[in-house]
């Protein structure tokens, strides 16, 4: 029974052309491979402990974070902005708290507005992506901007909420936003391999991102992205790693029980015909009885897509990486179609 779930993967690997890793685990059952190479030029495949960046797919961890700081006192979802940061924005609304950045009701002005910019490397050629290693290098982008819609308005997926959110980690806990994420989730959940690395300085076995050219040639994302990733997307996992971290979720290693319901909880709708609400944690697909399906993590960057699933009353685990700008969700779905 195995050999044929794998081999109907292999399957689905060659039809998309499918480059990257996948982790999957249901009680005793693994189903895991890698697929394609992690640098094209030297011909170096992708392996199971491959780094894959995994775009918005690490907004989790920001809220966790901010998580942390609630049990630890130093912040209430409450707090507003304006009291957490030492940071001018001269046209955000003031009552602006961490609840409506976490749920993407701030109505603050995203600076990618994936409703009106559909090229992300448009960004950076007026603020190159190379001067952006830390959440304050984003603030040009975005702080002197009016705000984009009321505050506590309908869910609107906003990436410069989750900067604002990164800037009140480090002036709270007093380090950078990467090194209390690293210290306090990645190395706590056993996620040995995973860091915010900057793309001019990647460390062994991790894959480059890469993008098609409508010729059919490839480049690498090098020139795409921020030079380092942060609080709203671009840090590196293995697909093991993400495995690892949601059963460190769930066992409360990294939160308490009672925090952890609260990160859990849906809020919003984001897709009401759908059943697709979005709570601290990210993503979820209800029930009709309203009650959690999956939790959904997913990131899209040019020459990066992820997806994951976890299934809380099954404790299955499902984990796609890809270095390619698409095949995660597709292969995720083959996946779930057979474990």
């Amino acid at each position: 029974m195995k050999e044929h779930k794998e081999n109907l993967l292999e399957e689905k690997q060659k039809e998309l052309f499918f480059s990257g890793a996948f982790y999957a685990k249901k009680g005793d059952e693994l189903l895991k491979g890698s697929c394609g190479f992690s640098n094209r030029s030297e011909k170096i495949l992708n392996e199971l402990d491959t780094r894959f960046s995994i775009a918005s797919g690490c907004k989790i961890f920001t809220a966790i974070a901010i998580c942390i700081l609630v049990e630890e006192g130093k912040l209430s979802f409450d707090s507003k902005l304006k009291d957490c940061v030492d940071v001018q924005f001269p046209y955000f609304h003031e009552d602006i708290t961490i609840h409506h950045l976490l749920t993407h009701t701030s109505g603050v002005p995203d600076y990618f507005n994936e409703e009106v910019i559909d090229d992300f490397e448009s960004l950076w050629k007026s603020y190159p992506m190379y001067n952006i290693r830390s959440p304050k290098d984003f603030l040009p982008l975005f702080q002197n901007e009016k705000m984009q819609a009321a505050i506590g308005s309908s869910f609107q997926y906003n990436n410069s909420g989750y900067i604002l959110l990164g800037l009140i980690v480090e002036n709270v806990a007093e380090c950078s936003f990467t090194e209390f994420v690293e210290k306090r989730i990645f190395r706590k959940a056993g996620m040995e391999r995973s860091g915010y690395f900057e793309m001019d300085r990647l460390p062994e076995q991790t894959a480059l991102g890469y993008i098609e050219e409508p010729d059919g040639t490839w480049k690498t994302n090098v020139y795409s992205l921020p030079a380092k990733g942060g609080p709203d997307g671009g840090a590196y996992v293995t697909a093991e790693d993400i495995v690892n971290f949601w059963q460190a979720l769930m066992d409360h290693r990294l939160l308490s029980e009672e925090m952890t319901k609260m990160l859990l909880e849906p809020r919003e709708i984001v897709n009401e015909e759908q059943n697709i609400y979005y709570g601290y944690s990210g993503y979820m697909l209800l029930n009709d009885d309203q009650k959690v399906v999956k939790y959904i993590q997913m990131g899209y960057d040019p020459g990066a897509n992820f997806r994951a699933v976890y299934y809380p009353v099954e404790k299955a685990t499902i984990v796609v990486c890809s270095n390619k700008s698409d095949g995660a969700y597709e292969l995720l779905k083959e996946i779930e179609s057979i474990i």
